[in-house]
């Protein structure tokens, strides 16, 4: 049974750091390509980043190029997004999910928010 959750939002101040995490205990995790979404208040869920099932391909969106990078720990059944340098307009719930072109199992999200 897949159950995806995220963890490690919170508040954060402009230009500060946060890393995401999304964990499954009933599927194995490194069976699929993995994505990072978020959704803005009054907007469209959108694309983050991905990462290939094995963890030798990854892609961000250009809003967070150079900013946020996601990894995966296929040991600890776990995938990461490391968010650097945040700004007011990342605030979003993140989600995970199983492959990235066509999202089908989905957590239930982390709310991050960035505001001094």
């Amino acid at each position: 049974q897949v159950q995806l959750v995220e963890s490690g939002g919170g508040l954060v101040q402009p230009g500060g750091s946060l890393r995401l995490s999304c964990a499954d205990s009933g599927i194995t995790l490194g069976f699929y390509n993995i994505g990072w979404f978020r959704q803005a208040p009054g907007k469209e869920r959108e694309g983050v980043s991905c990462v290939s099932s094995s963890g030798s391909s990854t892609s961000s969106a250009d809003s967070v190029k150079g900013r946020f990078t996601i990894s995966r720990d296929n040991a600890k059944n776990t995938v990461y997004l490391q968010m650097s340098r945040l700004k007011v307009e990342d605030t979003a719930v993140y989600y995970c999910a199983t492959n990235c072109i066509r999202p089908d199992y989905w957590g239930q999200g982390t709310q991050v928010t960035v505001s001094s």
